[in-house]
């Protein structure tokens, strides 16, 4: 007797079936190598306790998370998915990029996990978000990275640059956790969702976490220089870049200039595309941030900008940012 043949339907799903087997292995895998270093944090505000979740980013017990999880906190505990708990403290907190650092107060050896190159991002990656939505712990979802570079306001009420978008469903309690790629590399802290919308989540970039950990470890705060502007990253019109012999193939566009600031003062307008500060090629935000270092504080630094057709070269004097 010869077998009835497939529906259309039945054909679709028997033909995608090893893309469906690739796509679970992956997300298993990454999982697999992150989950056990994703933890969840109690933060007690005096008679309030709440909670979220964290990363430990070294085995002696350095742990990343959200500014706003534990900002003001009076005890903090971190527990992991194996079962320890151990309390915390505080190292530094830094509101201005919604991302802290903290320390377990115990001599144990704890599963970290690997901050990988948010700079390498492309929309449409797969995009895994482990952490502890409502208390539930280690719950995984997936999406993709919907978009990068882009802006919003952190806690403080400053603009944070260079956050991943993605459609990876997040929760009260997903804050401070991990957002993961397909490799099982930490691309970003997830951080925020917007109230009513569907998909629509962002998570600090893992480079942005990389300096901010960096400076947190060796002072405890991040000094910064600030020229007063929000940017975010596009794509260089190619016509463009041909015509004024520029290898790169995007820039930072100036969304906002602060008044009064240094960038207002240098006559940075909305719009500009940025191109090079102090001679290093700008291709984004996390680039400008990274050029803003607390060493660039007071300096008199040329800025490449595209206005329209024009190239123009602008001098910008950072300032500290309180």
């Amino acid at each position: 007797m010869l077998d009835a043949p497939l529906s259309p339907e039945a054909d679709a799903l028997a033909d995608d079936a090893p893309l469906f087997d690739a796509y679970s292995r992956a997300v298993v895998r990454a999982v697999s190598r992150v989950g056990p270093a994703v933890a969840q944090i109690a933060a007690q505000h005096g008679r309030r306790g709440g909670t979220g979740s964290g990363v430990v980013m070294s085995p002696d017990g350095l742990v990343l998370t959200n500014s706003h999880v534990v900002h003001g906190a009076s005890a903090l505990l971190v527990a992991l998915p194996d079962g320890r708990r151990f309390p915390a403290r505080l190292i530094g907190d830094d509101p201005d990029t919604d991302l802290a650092l903290l320390r377990v107060e115990h001599d144990a050896v704890l599963p970290a996990a690997e901050l990988g190159d948010s700079g390498l991002l492309r929309p449409g990656q797969l995009a895994i978000a482990i952490g502890n939505p409502l208390g539930f712990e280690n719950t995984v979802t997936a999406g993709v990275v919907s978009a990068t570079g882009r802006s919003m306001r952190g806690p403080a009420g400053r603009w944070i640059e260079d956050v991943i978008q993605t459609d990876a469903a997040l929760n009260p309690g997903n804050s401070g956790g991990a957002l993961v790629d397909s490799a099982g590399r930490v691309i970003g802290i997830n951080s925020a969702v917007i109230a009513g919308a569907q998909g629509i989540c962002f998570a600090i970039a893992a480079n942005t976490a990389r300096h901010v950990l960096g400076a947190l470890v060796r002072f405890g705060r991040v000094r910064r220089a600030f020229i007063g502007l929000s940017a975010q990253g596009v794509a260089l019109p190619r016509r463009l870049a041909l015509r004024h012999g520029l290898d790169q193939a995007r820039a930072a566009q100036v969304m906002e200039v602060q008044r009064g600031g240094p960038a207002a003062a240098a006559r940075i307008e909305a719009g500009d595309l940025i191109i090079a500060l102090g001679g290093a090629p700008i291709e984004g935000p996390d680039a400008l941030l990274r050029c803003l270092s607390g060493e660039r504080l007071g300096e008199r630094i040329e800025l490449v900008v595209l206005r329209g057709d024009s190239l123009l070269r602008l001098a910008v004097t950072p300032i500290e940012r309180a």
